[in-house]
């Protein structure tokens, strides 16, 4: 629900189809003498050509969805992608046509272009947006009905991405418990006027008694946009599949794509080619220099080896950097490394920071112990108390575990002081791993794994 979604998308659309033409003659013109310039008609079926498989490619692939709250890595992979598609495409049209109609310096120039023109272009575009709406234009007034669980994570979406076009008033609740709340329900009417509301979301348990229809109506006469965010997730996953069998419906709760076979080939084929590319290019001289910093500036072995948890629960020895002082006396309680924790050496502050104490574990990865992506590994401590704080927690074991993952991208990485504290920190990091679990694509995967780099790159991985 973005303020101007189609405004947003038609503009987006224009302005990249003015820039696909234009990269295409700029780099015609740079690329080919000035006598076959004009002499040809080949060229302008291949610009038609383009056009069209630009206009599909980013249709079918939704290039331009969700544009505003996509990560910055994850933008750019897909304008390279694109710049990819039609550099192909250029490739395929002069093999077919087999004429030295265009050099090969057209295919590189073009490329190049269109991924710098877009990029550029999603960059301004997205920045000036955000300045406009900073200073409370392109902006809807939102309130939100029930001051609950579902209502504060709403308003958290929504306060933590101005990008989306709207502003938080407050909610209507059944009381006036805190500040946030400016009416009941009966005052419903007199709030939508006095606050000028615009967009109106119903977060209603179904059991909450409240009069639905009264709500809409009330909503309606105010002439107020109305969303409503439905209460069956409590027995659903947000991945659910309605199927039949013999004529009867039936609901699958959790839809786990790594359950097909080709699927878990795929990832297991990409997990051997990239941790091998990444020990070959990173690993064979990166490993040790850092194995030396880590000795000298503390003694014990550079290594921390322990046993942890994989897929189906098989424990496997994971190897890491040790980034704390040795200590010859293990422990098996469990005890969270926390913020400014004194047992952090010097060089394991840096190597904790950019999540590069992970790094040997692609050796794990090209095992098979591990995946490049997934649930962190447990250790069997650590697995002890997800069981007390989570009592789902035995699915994540249904996939390998990763060297990164999407709770780890979201912040939710290790685990924090404090038993409560920390078991609410487990719930909200089971939610993002099963999610992920539950809508798995390669895609997806890739996607974590450049937003990672970013985060590495920017010394941004909330490690400590």
């Amino acid at each position: 629900m973005i303020v101007n979604k189609k405004s947003i998308y038609t503009s987006s659309l224009i302005i990249d189809f003015l820039l696909i033409n234009i990269s295409f003659f700029v780099s015609y013109l740079i690329s080919s003498s000035f006598d076959t310039n004009f002499n040809n008609n080949l060229p302008f079926l291949l610009l038609l050509i383009i056009n069209f498989v630009w206009f599909f490619y980013t249709n079918s692939s939704e290039f331009y969805e969700e544009f505003l709250i996509r990560p910055f890595p994850i933008q750019i992979y897909n304008v390279f992608k694109l710049s990819a598609v039609i550099s192909i495409f250029n490739i395929l049209f002069l093999f077919i046509i087999k004429q030295q109609l265009l050099s090969r310096n057209f295919i590189i120039i073009n490329g190049i272009i269109v991924f710098l023109t877009i990029s550029i272009r999603s960059i301004v575009f997205k920045a000036a947006l955000r300045t406009l709406r900073s200073k409370g234009k392109s902006i809807r007034n939102l309130l939100i009905i029930g001051a609950n669980k579902i209502g504060f994570k709403f308003k958290e979406v929504i306060t933590s991405h101005p990008e989306y076009g709207h502003r938080f008033i407050g909610f209507i609740n059944g009381e006036k418990e805190t500040e946030d709340v400016l009416g009941t329900y009966s005052e419903l009417d007199e709030v939508l006027k006095r606050k000028n509301v615009e967009d109106v979301v119903i977060a209603l348990h179904s059991d909450s008694g409240v009069n639905l229809d009264e709500i809409v109506s009330i909503c309606n006469e105010n002439a107020v946009k109305i969303h409503v965010i439905p209460d069956y997730f409590k027995f659903l996953s947000g991945r659910f599949q309605i199927s039949s069998v013999s004529n009867l419906p039936v609901i699958t709760i959790r839809e786990e794509p790594l359950n097909e076979f080709i699927k878990r080939f795929l990832k297991r084929v990409f997990d051997i080619m990239f941790s091998f590319l990444v020990i070959v290019f990173v690993i064979s001289w990166f490993l040790p220099l850092l194995s030396l910093l880590i000795r000298l500036d503390s003694s014990g072995s550079a290594f921390f080896i322990q046993e942890r948890f994989g897929m189906k629960r098989e424990p496997f020895k994971c190897i890491k950097f040790r980034t704390l002082a040795f200590n010859k006396k293990s422990s098996i309680e469990f005890e969270p490394i926390v913020k400014k924790d004194p047992r952090v050496t010097r060089i394991g502050k840096i190597l904790r920071k950019t999540n590069l104490d992970e790094l040997p574990q692609f050796l794990n990865v090209l095992k098979g112990d591990m995946s490049v992506v997934g649930p962190r590994p447990l250790t069997k401590a650590v697995d002890a108390v997800y069981q007390k704080a989570y009592k789902d927690v035995k699915m994540r074991y249904n996939v390998r575990p990763g060297l990164t993952g999407w709770s780890q991208i979201n912040g939710l990485r290790g685990e924090v002081a404090g038993e409560e504290e920390n078991k609410q920190h487990i719930k909200e990091k089971m939610k993002f791993d099963l999610w992920y679990i539950e809508n798995w694509s390669m895609k997806f995967d890739i996607q974590i794994i450049l937003i990672t780099i970013w985060q590495m790159v920017r010394g941004d991985t909330k490690g400590f």
